[in-house]
């Protein structure tokens, strides 16, 4: 299976490393490795803060389309997107803060993992887009955390302009990234800084006020779930299946 995800700890900073050829996606293999980073991390008493990252020039091209492809019926669909389902609950339980280093594009799912994350940094090359609606689908399982994230005014304009990239600069005016960095290297040091700040607070306090950032999303363990049946029926309709055998 291509891909892989790494784990590499240092100084009370857990940092989550993952890859894929393909852009950056996400296939279910490396989507339950994520799961398991976080998993790891957060019980980890030596971890105070964790750094989600990825290699490549694109930060997270989303889902599989090579899985997608080889979807048959409702019961493989759900299984499909439960994936995304599963890393956002995890994402949304964690008791240390996730930060997100965001080198380059993002899309789809990928938009959904970074809006997760409780601080997000960018640079200019950080373009997001929500291509589902192109292909017949629609962001379902990661809608409720964008429109956490951006507000659903935000969420609408990118699900609804499935072909258009928008900025970096865009993505930092309606809260996707918390800050947007003129190159790697000033986000490399800005990131470094920041994660080194939160790993020196009380663990106790940076778990209470994640909850509290957190509240009112436990509906989502269902909800994550409803979408992805949702998403499963439509990635089954003629007009999907006909334009994802054409990319």
């Amino acid at each position: 299976m291509e891909g892989n995800v790494h784990i590499i700890k240092e100084n009370k900073i857990g940092r989550i490393q993952f890859f894929h050829p393909k852009g950056n996606c996400l296939p279910t293999h490396l989507l339950k490795a994520l799961v398991d980073a976080l998993e790891t991390l957060d019980k980890d008493a030596q971890t105070h803060v964790v750094i989600l990252e990825s290699n490549g020039n694109a930060f997270c091209a989303g889902a599989s389309l090579s899985e997608l492809k080889a979807v048959k019926n409702i019961s493989e669909g759900t299984a499909f997107f439960m994936g995304f389902a599963v890393l956002l609950n995890t994402l949304r339980e964690m008791s240390k803060f996730v930060l997100a280093r965001v080198h380059g594009k993002v899309v789809g799912g990928g938009v959904g993992l970074v809006a997760a994350c409780d601080y997000a940094f960018a640079t200019a090359a950080s373009e997001i887009k929500l291509s589902e609606l192109s292909i017949g689908l629609g962001p379902y399982v990661i809608e409720p955390a964008v429109s956490r994230k951006m507000g659903t005014t935000a969420f609408a304009q990118l699900s609804l302009n499935s072909a258009c990239w928008k900025s970096a600069e865009w993505g930092l005016e309606k809260g996707l990234y918390a800050e947007c960095l003129p190159d790697q290297n000033t986000l490399d040091r800005t990131l470094n800084e920041k994660a080194k700040q939160f790993s020196e607070y009380a663990p106790k306090a940076c778990s209470a006020l994640r909850k509290l950032h957190w509240k009112d999303t436990h509906h989502w363990k269902d909800l994550l779930p409803e979408n992805a049946k949702i998403t499963a029926q439509l990635a089954l309709s003629d007009f999907t299946q006909n334009r994802i055998k054409s990319l």
